[in-house]
């Protein structure tokens, strides 16, 4: 089982991500967490190139060549060996962060973003994604006791455009996405999601 969790910044993905993973580890569950961009020596190199390194300016097609650089090796590596061995893999962004950040927030073509991505991911695409839905103003309120990274210093627009660019996804795939209103008290949150996943686990049970 491959989980997703997507959102904007402050949404409380990473919140839910580990709380679900601790979940999966009380009821006995192998299971992985992990990040994009990260989960490798190489990902974590890119994720300070693509948040924190601001001496040099990243093109919109820099930042899409560097998420999916990123993303292969972290699919070769570390989801596809253990989705391969029955473990549950949870990832905190995957490949929709891409399309609704660099697509709809940067203006890249979204069916060239696909298809990169489809390459990628080697045509992996999760069971599961949770959009943990924020206002930009709220989600950068919650951020704002921390330092900015480049993407939170973005104007108010951008971080509309990737709101509303999460939202058509979403609705584009109603069977694999589950919108949650991620204003809501974090336990309800929690409960929410655990009750999507056990209803899943239920259903595909011995498939």
């Amino acid at each position: 089982m491959f989980i997703t969790f997507e959102g904007g910044e402050g949404s409380g993905k990473s919140v839910q991500s580990r709380r679900l993973y601790r979940r999966f580890q009380s009821e006995g569950l192998p299971v992985l967490l992990t990040r994009e961009p990260g989960g490798t020596r190489l990902g974590e190199a890119v994720t300070r190139w693509l948040k924190w390194h601001t001496e040099t300016r990243l093109s919109p097609v820099a930042e899409l060549l560097l998420f999916n650089a990123s993303r292969a090796h972290l699919i070769s590596e570390v989801i596809k060996p253990a989705l391969a061995q029955g473990t549950i893999v949870i990832c905190d962004r995957f490949a929709d962060s891409t399309i609704a950040y660099q697509g709809y927030g940067r203006g890249l073509a979204t069916e060239v973003i696909a298809e990169m991505s489809r390459l990628a991911t080697d045509g992996l695409k999760p069971d599961l994604t949770f959009l943990l839905d924020v206002t930009p103003k709220l989600g950068l309120e919650r951020k704002s006791k921390t330092q900015a990274d480049r993407f939170e210093q973005e104007e108010a627009a951008f971080h509309d455009r990737v709101r509303q660019g999460y939202l058509a996804l979403a609705h584009a795939e109603p069977t694999r996405w589950y919108i949650l209103d991620g204003s809501r008290p974090r336990r309800k949150l929690t409960e929410l999601i655990w009750e999507k996943v056990n209803h899943y686990l239920s259903c595909h049970r011995g498939s």
